[in-house]
C-alpha cells in the first residue's frame, strides 16, 4: 500500500512508522522534518507544515494515497482542511480521536465503541468529538472513506505515563521517587487503568490500515490489562529500586489548587480519576489474532531505562515540585488543626 502520515513521530506513530519500515509498504511522512533522522530507512519525507494549506497542497500535488493517517488533528478545522485535500485522494483516511471522549462521569466502567461521546470537563476531548463528528457527516454525505481510533493513554519509551504531573511532563515525578519524596495520587489510587504500550497499539492500527470492514467504524485499541494507579506506581517504584510513597489527595482538591495550566479538571476528572475498563472486541473481530503482549511492568521498565539514559529526557519542573511539597504540607497543618 501507498501510506501518508500526517505526523508520524510522536508517542503514538513512531511506532507504527517503525514497524511499517520493516514491510514492502510505501511509506510517506508529511512534517516539518524535526525527527525524522530518528526514523530507519525506507521512509518518505514530504517537508511541509500541514497547518498551511497551501503549501501542504503544493507538497501533495499529484499524488493519491491507499491509506492517509492524521495524527495531530485536533479541532474541527483541522479535519476540514484534510478534507478538501485528502477527498478523492485516498481510499481511507484514519483519524486519531482519543478514549477521553467517551462519557464523564462515567456511567458503566466497561468501555466500548457504542459509550456515549461527552465529556463536560476537558476542552481537549469535546474537540476530538466534534472532529469525529465532523469526517462521519463526511462518511455519509460524500463517501469520505473514514476509520476512527481511539487510543487511551498510550506510551512510548521517551516519557514515563503518570497521573498527576506539571508542564514538564513526569520526569519530575521519578525524581521525587529517586528522592525518596512523596509523589501526589489522585483519590485513593484504587481506580482502575489502562496503560497501552505503542507498540502494542501499532500492530492493531496496522491491521486496520486497509481493511475495508473498518471504513465508516471507530476502534479503541488498549492493553487489555486493568491496573489500579498504586499497581502502576509500584511497577515504577519496582524498576527504580525505591519505596513507593504515596500521597493521596482528593481529585476535587487537585482540580482547585493547582496551576490553571495543569488542566486538571480535564487529565483527572475528565480522564484518569474515572474507573474505566476498556472491552477490546470490535478490533479483535477487524483484526484477527490481534492480542497486546506488553504488560505494564515490562513495557515501563523500557521506558525508564531508556529515559534515565537520554538527558533530552529529563526535563526538571521545579514549579511541579515546589507546589507538590506545598500541596502536602498544606493538608498536612490542616490534619493538625484538628
Amino acid at each position: 500500500m501507498k501510506i501518508l502520515f500526517i505526523g508520524g513521530t510522536g508517542t503514538i506513530s513512531t511506532a507504527i512508522t517503525k514497524k511499517l519500515a520493516t514491510t514492502e509498504h510505501e511509506l510517506y511522512l508529511l512534517n516539518r522534518g524535526n525527527r525524522n533522522a530518528e526514523l530507519p530507512e525506507g521512509v518518505k519525507f514530504i517537508i511541509a507544515d500541514i497547518n498551511n494549506e497551501a503549501e501542504a497542497a503544493k507538497a501533495l500535488e499529484g499524488m493519491s494515497f491507499d491509506v492517509v493517517c492524521d495524527f495531530i488533528g485536533f479541532v474541527p478545522a483541522q479535519l476540514e482542511r484534510d478534507f478538501r485535500l485528502f477527498n478523492g485522494k485516498t481510499k481511507q483516511f484514519m483519524y486519531i480521536s482519543s478514549a477521553s471522549a467517551y462519557a464523564k462521569p462515567v456511567k458503566d466502567y466497561i468501555i466500548t465503541e457504542g459509550t456515549a461521546l461527552a465529556n463536560p470537563y476537558w476542552e481537549y476531548s469535546r474537540n476530538k468529538i466534534a472532529c469525529e463528528d465532523y469526517l462521519m457527516k463526511m462518511y455519509r454525505e460524500n463517501g469520505f472513506p473514514v476509520t476512527i481510533i481511539r487510543p487511551s493513554h498510550t506510551y512510548c519509551e521517551r516519557e514515563v505515563p503518570a497521573g498527576v504531573h506539571g508542564r514538564n511532563g513526569s520526569w519530575q515525578i521519578i525524581k521525587r521517587m529517586l528522592e525518596g519524596k512523596p509523589i501526589l495520587v489522585q483519590g485513593d489510587g484504587t481506580t482502575l487503568w489502562t496503560m497501552t504500550d505503542s507498540r502494542d497499539f501499532a500492530d492493531a492500527f496496522i491491521g486496520l490500515m486497509g481493511n475495508v470492514h473498518a471504513i465508516g467504524e471507530a476502534y479503541q485499541i488498549t492493553n487489555d490489562e486493568s491496573l489500579t494507579w498504586n499497581q502502576i506506581y509500584q511497577a515504577i517504584a519496582n524498576h527504580l529500586n525505591v519505596e513507593y510513597k504515596p500521597y493521596y489527595v482528593a481529585t476535587e482538591f487537585l482540580c482547585a489548587v493547582s496551576p490553571k495550566e495543569y488542566d486538571y479538571a480535564g487529565g483527572l476528572l475528565g480522564d484518569k480519576s474515572n474507573t474505566v475498563v476498556f472491552d477490546n472486541s470490535k478490533v479483535k473481530r477487524a483484526v484477527p489474532g490481534f492480542a497486546p503482549s506488553i504488560r505494564f511492568e515490562e513495557g515501563v521498565a523500557r521506558t525508564l531505562d531508556y529515559v534515565l539514559s537520554h538527558k533530552e529526557c529529563q526535563k526538571d519542573d521545579p514549579e511541579f515540585d515546589a507546589w507538590c511539597d506545598k500541596v502536602i504540607e498544606t493538608l498536612e497543618n490542616a490534619k493538625k488543626a484538628f
